[in-house]
């Protein structure tokens, strides 16, 4: 961490000109702009042309909260190999402060939380920091589409799976049907799994029924259940139902806290009494069996109010948090999965756009149109669209 820190002083002093900081109003979204291209700053520094990248939905919930600048993906073509950069292992391990990525040529800004701390991922250019443990090669048979999420979605979602101790037989539910979820779900299925429970509303109850068994999931819409503890029709009884009365032996926690359903807790993060809802993550407890495992892999950013701690204790559920993945752990085992055809990267991307329409394709992400789910996102360097994967949207 210190040396990342020493390198980002470094770099600022050597300079890449003004442009290499760019001014942005983030009571909207970013715009891209013109930067200088990144240098080489220690001896395990890599620069690597980007060719292919992607928006992820807990970026989205930061973008309209002035954070850090930043962003987490990048694909290359090194030579005859292609490279695909992770996770900084102090990422992995712990809070990072300033820049990894750095100073990359039109570079498209995104606000990542302060867990990430990266700047510069959706970009043509960009500098790696220890290149030779933070890039892996990709074998030619594997399209920049499903090696790309390599670097987020499948080591979280895997990692959420295998963290919270999902064993043959569970029933397992998952909040949170976005791309996380959904492989969470596809994940828990490989593990033994017998029966997945998605919930979450539409679109994506819709869009999640397309992609697995009907005899694999069920799906519970919370927008048409009660709120109130006091209503006999709610998340928490629908599990249970679904469930033998017990409830689920697993419940994963995939949204975030940034979602609140009550105007209590709507009224608390607004005026700073909290910055996260605890509501989902007491749906988890309250909904799994006594005994039962609940994983949180949402994002959380800090501190919550009327968390049921006294369901936790009493039932001995085991709470887990599981956000941050060691993907280095996991990424040749993944890797082999795709090439094995074992998982399908493909069945949650909805879209393939231009680096120049990310200034649009937030507006579109963040309002949830077009049914976009998940988004690669091409650069000039990108390689024509894989089989089976989105043609090119223009915004």
């Amino acid at each position: 961490m210190a040396l990342a820190q020493a390198a980002n002083i470094a770099e600022k002093a050597l300079g890449h000109d003004k442009n290499a900081i760019t001014k942005q109003d983030m009571s909207t979204f970013p715009s891209g702009a013109d930067v200088p291209k990144p240098k080489l700053v220690e001896d395990r520094d890599v620069i690597l042309k980007v060719t292919g990248s992607t928006v992820i939905f807990s970026v989205m919930n930061s973008v309209v909260q002035p954070n850090w600048l930043g962003a987490k993906y990048t694909m290359s073509k090194l030579g005859n190999a292609t490279w695909l950069r992770f996770k900084s292992p102090a990422v992995i391990a712990t809070s990072a402060k300033g820049s990894y990525l750095h100073n990359v040529r039109k570079r498209m800004p995104v606000i990542l939380r302060k867990a990430c701390g990266f700047a510069g991922g959706q970009a043509e250019y960009v500098r790696v920091p220890m290149g030779d443990v933070n890039l892996l090669e990709i074998p030619e048979d594997i399209p920049d589409e499903k090696a790309l999420f390599l670097s987020d979605v499948l080591a979280t979602s895997y990692h959420c799976v295998v963290d919270t101790g999902i064993c043959q037989g569970d029933k397992v539910a998952i909040f949170g049907a976005g791309p996380i979820g959904q492989m969470a779900g596809r994940f828990a299925l490989i593990q033994g799994a017998e029966k997945i429970i998605f919930v979450d509303t539409e679109p994506r109850t819709t869009v999640i029924k397309s992609h697995f068994k009907s005899d694999e999931i069920d799906v519970v819409d919370y927008k048409q259940l009660s709120n109130s503890s006091l209503s006999s029709n709610t998340v928490v009884s629908q599990l249970k139902k679904l469930c033998d009365g017990r409830g689920p032996d697993v419940a994963l926690e995939c949204a975030a806290g940034e979602y609140p359903k009550s105007w209590l807790h709507w009224l608390e993060m607004n005026t700073g009494a909290e910055t996260d809802t605890s509501e989902i993550v007491n749906e988890c407890i309250e909904s799994v069996r006594s005994f039962g495992r609940c994983g949180v892999t949402g994002v959380y950013a800090g501190f919550t109010n009327h968390f049921n701690i006294g369901s936790l204790m009493q039932r001995g559920i085991r709470l887990i948090g599981n956000g941050q993945a060691p993907v280095h752990k996991y990424w040749k085992g993944l890797l082999e999965d795709i090439q094995e055809g074992r998982i399908n990267p493909l069945e949650m991307v909805s879209h393939r756009v231009r680096l120049e329409d990310l200034d649009k394709v937030y507006h579109v992400f963040d309002a949830k149109r077009d049914g976009m789910q998940k988004v690669f996102v091409e650069t000039k360097f990108s390689f024509p669209a894989a089989k089976g994967g989105p043609t090119l949207t223009r915004y």
